[in-house]
């Protein structure tokens, strides 16, 4: 006798049509989402930990310093302009907060070297009051790059800053001077140099104490230190433009994710020029086309998730891409903001898509590497990889796929790094020697948190700070 076969809600009941459910997996790597999700928050508890009152105080007196430094530094030779506007960046310039070129920085371990990192972009120059659109001369220059005549300044800016200026004299006797980024860095150095000697000559308490001034390159690097932390500061002189300029009108054409969040006006308030050339430009006469400005309004419209993806994806390549320096954070960065373009939205809102997001900023990476080819967000006729050799992009490119093989691994490896970067090393040690030094025959006890070992109280007699 034959017997009828279940009905589909029978076989249902009695089970034969369950599927095992599997954990979400990268099919690449083989990894759990849900585990490189967990890690990836892990790294942000660690790389993006909380100011407690303490530290907001030292970031504050080091901003100050700074500041009070640089208006010193104007008063020596009026070449900097009187009003002036900065513009503080969290991150130093090796964090790809700017489009500068790496290869001539020293190499500065956060943990070792500093705590916190800042660039700061100083402008030498600003042309904010001009009505008409600037004419940048880049004849002679890569895309993104140009030189700058000091025709478009009065007589008086031309007299103050000749003399860091090359002169080109032209057939019918005229001469035009252009403003060399490596002669300004030069001076910047000098001065700031003058300036920090003068001042530690009449040290006041609580000032902070200089531990580093470099010039690297045409950026001048100092390390400050305040209280129980070390800051690096990252100065850059630069040329400040307000408006927007003409070689990136065509991108304003176009659609962006940003779009409805925050005005045109505030995304192409002002750009710069900062003082670096292309690969066969002329390091004397040559800047470089920056809209940090811009991108400081453009992060605002980025999920947190992505943020957190790229700052996880950044800390991994700076160390696995750091020799040679094919790929700067700032291409990742750049990356970050054309996939913002593409992808919709309401998918990079997703809150528990960080693995995915790492994941596909690696592939980006590497689809960019093996193309050779990485175009400026802003001006995207600027291949910023074309310079590089086939050998160079394809090494780089094999050194992502072992990330992109296990990226779990590679998480942690990170993770590894920035917690022990804000583990406490001797400075404890040293700095309660340098309090029995400077307080004989006086009571200092040590006061430390359990749960923020980093961050140690002093109290002199009756005293805490």
């Amino acid at each position: 006798m034959k017997m009828a076969a279940p009905t589909a809600s029978k076989a249902a009941s009695l089970g034969c049509n369950n599927k095992p459910t599997f954990p979400e997996l990268d099919f690449r790597s083989g990894a759990r989402v849900e585990e490189l999700n967990k890690l990836i928050q892990e790294f942000t508890k660690h790389d993006q930990r909380e100011y407690d009152d303490q530290r907001a105080l030292e970031i504050h007196t080091a901003k100050d310093f700074i500041f009070s430094m640089l208006g010193m530094v104007q008063k020596l030779d009026q070449k900097l302009p009187v009003a002036n506007e900065y513009l503080l960046l969290s991150g130093g310039v090796r964090e790809g907060v700017v489009d500068l070129d790496l290869d001539e920085l020293n190499i500065y371990a956060r943990g070792t070297d500093y705590d916190m990192d800042f660039t700061l972009l100083v402008p030498a120059l600003k042309l904010h009051d001009r009505n008409q659109p600037v004419t940048l001369d880049m004849r002679h220059s890569a895309l993104c790059h140009s030189w700058l005549s000091l025709r478009l300044f009065d007589e008086g800016t031309i007299s103050k800053w000749k003399d860091c200026c090359t002169i080109v004299d032209h057939i019918n006797g005229a001469t035009n001077y252009f403003f060399s980024p490596t002669k300004v860095a030069d001076w910047f150095y000098d001065s700031i140099s003058i300036v920090l000697s003068e001042i530690q000559k009449k040290p006041q308490r609580g000032m902070p104490k200089v531990e580093k001034v470099e010039k690297n390159g045409t950026i001048i690097s100092i390390i400050l230190g305040v209280g129980s932390s070390r800051m690096l500061y990252d100065i850059v002189p630069v040329v400040s433009f307000k408006g927007w300029p003409a070689v990136a009108q065509s991108w304003l054409m176009e659609n962006h994710f940003w779009d409805g969040k925050i005005t045109e006006e505030e995304v192409i308030s002002g750009f710069y020029l900062v003082p670096a050339c292309s690969y066969k430009g002329k390091k004397d006469n040559e800047w470089r086309l920056s809209f940090a400005r811009s991108e400081v309004q453009l992060k605002k419209c980025i999920s947190s998730s992505l943020m957190q993806a790229y700052q996880a994806c950044k800390a991994i390549i700076i160390k696995l891409l750091s020799r040679p320096k094919a790929i700067s954070p700032y291409h990742l960065r750049s990356m970050m903001l054309w996939a913002c373009d593409r992808l919709p939205a309401n998918y990079l809102a997703q809150e528990d898509y960080a693995a995915h997001f790492l994941l596909g900023l690696i592939d980006d990476l590497q689809h960019c590497l093996v193309n050779k080819m990485c175009p400026n967000y802003f001006i995207p006729q600027c291949n910023m990889l074309e310079h590089l050799s086939e050998e160079t992009v394809m090494l780089q490119a094999r050194k992502l796929s072992s990330v992109r093989s296990d990226p779990a691994e590679h998480l942690r490896t990170a993770i590894e790094h920035v917690k022990a970067a804000n583990r406490p090393d001797d400075r404890l040690a040293k700095k309660l020697q340098q309090l029995v030094t400077e307080n004989p025959g006086k009571s200092i006890s040590v006061f430390i948190n359990p749960d923020d070992v980093t961050r140690p109280h002093f109290r002199i007699d009756d005293k805490f700070f």
